[in-house]
C-alpha cells in the first residue's frame, strides 16, 4: 500500500501473481503436481505519470515510488518461485509393499530422493510413531532400524502376526509434508487338516467323512483324493475375524470290500508354493465275523493226532473263539488255544460234528468239521475231491457228445428219406 503523504492522498494497491504449473517424478509409476500461482499487478512508470497528469501532476513522489517497485520486486517474486520449486522438486519419498509369512520377518523400506536432512517419520498403523529420524519412538524389540542412509530407510519387524497387518506410513516433514504408505500383508499357511468321523462305517451303509482346517488365510483350498480321484465335497467357510477356518464333507457307499481302503484330504494354499499339506485316512468299515475251519489232510486213525484250526476274519475280529462238539462234550483230551484245538491219542469215541463259532457287535457265524477215526487194521481207499470232480466232469462231456452224435445221425437219416421220395417220380417219368 503507498499513500502520498500530501493533501489528497493517493492510495494504490500492489498485489503480485505468477501462474506456473510444474510437474515432478517422485517414483516410478507416480507423480506430484505443484501448482504454484502469484498474480502481479504492477503500475509502470508511465501509468504512473499517467496518474500524476490525471491528478495534475501534483503527485511525482507517488510515479517514483511505483517506478521501483517495478523495478525490485518482480525479480525478487521469480526468485521466491525458483527457490519454491526447486524445493517441490528435490523432497521425495516412495514405499514399497510387503508380503510375508506369520512368524517370519517383514522388511519396510522407505526410499528417499535427494534427501537434505529433513526429518524422517515411520508410522504403524495405529499411527503410532516407530522411529523418529532413526530413533527408536516406540518401545516393541520386535522393530529394529536397519538402514538409515540419504537414499534409504529400512526397517525389520520380527514374529509378524496378522494383527500387524496394515499400512505403514513413511513421511518426510519439508516446507510441505510428504508420505507414502507401505502395505503389509501376513499369508496364514494353513496346518495339516484333520479328519471327523460323524458316524461308524457299517457294511451297507454310508460314512460321513469332514477335512477340517481351522486356520489360514487367506482360506485354504481342500479337496478329497482317492486312488487318484477327487471326490466331490460340500465346502463350508467360517471367517475367524483375521483368519478363515473351512471344511469340507464327503458321503460315500460302503461294502466289506472298503475296509482298509485309503483316502487323503488335501489343503492347497498360496503360502506353500505349490506344495500341499496333506492327511492320510483309512477307512474302518465294521462287519460281521466270517468262520472257516481248516481240515487236515489224509484220514485219521486212532492213535493218532488232530489239529484244527479255526480261521475267523471281522471287524472288530472276535476276542473270543468257541470250539465245542455238537450234541456232546469236547474230549477230556481236547486242547484250546485261540482258534486252534488239538486232541492227542484220537479214537472212535472222537467221532463226530465239531463246531467253531464266533461273533462280534455286528453279528456271528460259525463252521463245523465232522471227524472219522478209523481202525489202524482197515484198508481206507482215499480218493480226494479233486479226482471225482475230474471223473465226473469226463463223464458228463461223454454222454453230452453221445447225446448230439445220436441227434445228429438220425436228422441226417431223416433228410436221406426225403430225398429219395423227391426223385422216384422222376426216375418213373423217363
Amino acid at each position: 500500500m503507498l499513500t502520498s503523504s500530501r493533501t489528497g492522498a493517493l492510495s494504490l494497491s500492489l498485489s503480485l501473481s505468477l501462474s506456473l504449473t510444474h510437474t515432478h517424478t517422485v517414483a516410478e509409476g507416480a507423480r506430484r503436481r505443484v501448482n504454484l500461482r502469484v498474480h502481479v499487478t504492477l503500475i509502470s512508470p508511465r501509468e504512473a505519470e499517467y496518474y500524476e497528469e490525471d491528478v495534475g501532476g501534483e503527485y511525482p513522489a507517488t510515479a517514483m515510488a511505483l517506478a521501483r517497485v517495478w523495478n525490485y520486486c518482480v525479480p525478487l517474486a521469480v526468485i521466491a518461485v525458483a527457490c519454491v520449486m526447486r524445493t517441490a522438486h528435490c523432497q521425495a519419498v516412495q514405499a514399497e509393499n510387503v508380503t510375508v509369512l506369520e512368524g517370519g520377518t517383514a522388511q519396510i523400506s522407505c526410499r528417499l530422493q535427494n534427501y537434505d536432512g529433513s526429518i524422517v517419520v515411520i508410522q504403524n498403523p495405529r499411527r503410532q510413531t516407530l522411529f523418529f529420524n532413526g530413533t527408536r519412538a516406540l518401545k516393541d524389540d520386535r522393530y529394529q532400524m536397519m538402514l538409515f542412509t540419504p537414499r534409504l530407510v529400512r526397517i525389520t519387524l520380527t514374529n509378524v502376526s496378522v494383527f500387524d497387518e496394515g499400512g505403514y506410513f513413511c513421511q518426510l516433514y519439508t516446507d510441505a509434508t510428504h508420505h507414502q504408505v507401505a502395505t503389509l500383508s501376513v499369508l496364514v499357511p494353513p496346518e495339516t487338516p484333520a479328519v471327523e468321523v460323524k458316524q461308524e462305517a457299517v457294511e451297507g451303509g454310508e460314512v460321513e467323512l469332514t477335512c477340517v482346517s481351522p486356520r489360514s488365510k487367506p482360506a485354504a483350498a481342500l479337496r478329497w483324493m482317492r486312488n487318484g480321484k477327487e471326490i466331490p465335497g460340500v465346502v463350508s467357510q467360517q471367517d475367524n475375524g483375521k483368519t478363515f477356518s473351512v471344511s469340507s464333507t464327503i458321503r460315500i457307499p460302503v461294502e466289506r470290500k472298503d475296509n482298509g481302503a485309503a483316502l487323503s484330504c488335501e489343503a492347497v494354499h498360496p503360502a506353500l508354493s505349490g506344495e500341499k499339506r496333506v492327511r492320510h485316512y483309512r477307512l474302518d468299515v465294521y462287519f460281521a465275523p466270517t468262520v472257516r475251519i481248516l481240515p487236515p489232510s489224509g484220514i485219521l486213525r486212532e492213535g493218532d493226532s488232530l489239529s484244527l484250526t479255526c480261521s475267523v476274519t471281522g471287524n472288530p475280529l472276535p476276542r473270543n473263539i468257541q470250539w465245542s462238539k455238537i450234541n456232546d462234550t469236547l474230549p477230556e483230551r481236547a486242547e484250546i488255544s485261540g482258534p486252534n484245538l488239538q486232541i492227542s491219542r484220537l479214537s472212535q469215541s472222537h467221532n463226530g460234528t465239531y463246531l467253531c463259532q464266533a461273533q462280534n457287535n455286528f453279528g456271528r457265524a460259525a463252521d463245523h468239521y465232522t471227524l472219522l477215526v478209523y481202525d489202524p487194521s482197515a484198508v481206507v481207499e482215499t480218493h480226494s475231491a479233486v479226482p471225482y470232480a475230474v471223473i465226473g466232469g469226463v463223464l458228463a462231456l461223454l454222454v453230452f457228445t453221445v447225446i448230439c452224435v445220436l441227434i445228429v445221425t438220425i436228422w441226417c437219416s431223416v433228410r436221406q428219406k426225403g430225398s429219395y421220395r423227391t426223385r422216384e417220380p422222376i426216375l418213373a417219368w423217363y
